[in-house]
């Protein structure tokens, strides 16, 4: 034998506790995943448990507030009828909160998904002081976190979303343009309660998160085709949210693609002409200047603080600045998608934010610019559509990680033996 390999270190057995700690992920997933409500023998056949750890497993689950047993379905057969398992409503919650260029608020949704409390407050924040910003923001969530806590709920945490660079893993904003916002760390700026736990991601990405129908939250109807047809919502997307800036996000089986440092995903800051308008992160030429919000309605000749609704009237009357200045958003959100699409291979775009209400103006020139210029669009059926999950898409989804991580990490939350 060779003694060096014999001796070389390995991974650590597995200890029983581990091992308990992952059936009971397992199932808690196999609750949460599940099209329609489940009982323990479904999931003893679908995960290769025996019934009797299952039932112990969904036991404890229920004993924590995360599984509730639903009433008995009517036998079919001879026998005990099977008790329906499905997420816990009003127990534990997640809480979603975030400033953006023209809002900040939050949001708490429970493990159905559900949104049992929220507050959000329109508001312009183009180069706001983020100490005053953010203590403001603490104030909402912690009368937001009283009211569930109240009602009897657990705040599982918190996920603050923002509008720039990101670094999720220092809890860092990097840089947020619109905002004027650099170099700050925003969580204790809110001033909440040490116990209840606050991690920051991108507002992009968290929206992404919330537009799947299918994980450990599930949600309802997907996008709709040009119809009007319900559509499933795919695995796989590339997710682009307009608003005064621009942002985006992969979404690869459910999973966000990070990137190096986490910032993957600055489409606004694309250049689709390098003679173009100055942008306010310094470059010239960029997306954002063509298919940002502001850069719409000075298009079209609104006033700055003009409503999305306003421009969709405008375009409906036919006006003809309204129309040129769409026209060209959608020529370049086209052109930079398509250089997404031809660099990351995928098929599905889902759009949020103002876009789905210009969508029926914009997807001529969006598609026109993909069928030019995606090599393999003879061959790709590429598919731009509405994203299912608007209305501050980004609470919802920092609201859903927060939720996420109770059910794949249940031993958390269940009373040790």
């Amino acid at each position: 034998m060779n003694r060096s390999a014999a001796t070389r270190p390995g991974p650590p057995a597995a200890r029983q506790a581990t091992l308990r700690e992952h059936n009971l992920a397992l199932v808690a997933r196999a609750v949460f995943e599940a099209p329609v409500p489940c009982s323990r023998a479904d999931i003893a056949a679908a995960s290769g448990l025996t019934r009797a750890t299952v039932s112990t497993l969904v036991d404890r689950l229920v004993a924590s507030r995360i599984v509730a047993e639903l009433p008995p379905a009517t036998p079919q057969r001879a026998g005990r009828p099977a008790v329906p398992l499905a997420p816990a409503p009003r127990t534990i919650v997640g809480l979603g909160l975030e400033v953006n260029v023209d809002y900040l608020g939050g949001r708490v949704l429970d493990l159905t998904g559900a949104v049992v409390a929220e507050h959000v407050d329109p508001d312009d924040l183009h180069d706001s002081d983020p100490t005053e910003v953010l203590a403001r923001l603490g104030r909402i969530a912690r009368d937001l976190v009283e009211s569930v806590r109240a009602d009897g709920m657990t705040v599982a945490g918190a996920r603050l979303a923002l509008p720039g660079l990101v670094d999720s893993r220092a809890g860092r904003l990097e840089v947020a343009p619109n905002l004027g916002w650099s170099r700050l760390d925003p969580a204790p700026l809110l001033d909440l309660d040490p116990d209840l736990p606050v991690e920051i991601g991108n507002e992009a990405k968290l929206a992404a998160l919330a537009q799947s129908s299918r994980g450990v939250v599930p949600d309802g109807a997907g996008p709709r085709d040009q119809d009007g047809t319900p559509q499933p919502v795919p695995t796989t997307y590339l997710y682009v949210s307009g608003d005064v800036g621009i942002g985006s996000a992969i979404v690869v089986d459910r999973r966000l693609f990070h990137g190096r440092h986490g910032w993957a995903g600055e489409i606004g800051h694309v250049v689709v002409d390098p003679r173009g308008p100055r942008c306010r992160c310094g470059a010239t030429g960029c997306l954002e200047q063509y298919a940002g919000k502001d850069a719409l309605l000075r298009g079209a000749g609104l006033d700055p603080g003009a409503t999305t609704d306003e421009l969709v009237a405008a375009l409906d009357a036919g006006a003809p600045g309204a129309r040129e200045s769409v026209a060209r958003a959608g020529t370049a959100l086209g052109s930079a998608l398509a250089d997404y699409v031809n660099l990351v291979d995928i098929d599905t775009v889902l759009l949020g934010g103002i876009y789905p209400a210009l969508l029926p103006h914009l997807r001529a020139p969006v598609e026109a610019e993909l069928q030019t210029r995606v090599l393999a669009a003879p061959s790709a059926d590429l598919h731009v559509a509405a994203a299912p999950v608007g209305d501050h898409a980004a609470l919802t989804g920092g609201a859903r990680e927060v939720l996420r991580g109770v059910v794949e990490n249940p031993s958390a939350w269940v009373d040790a033996d």
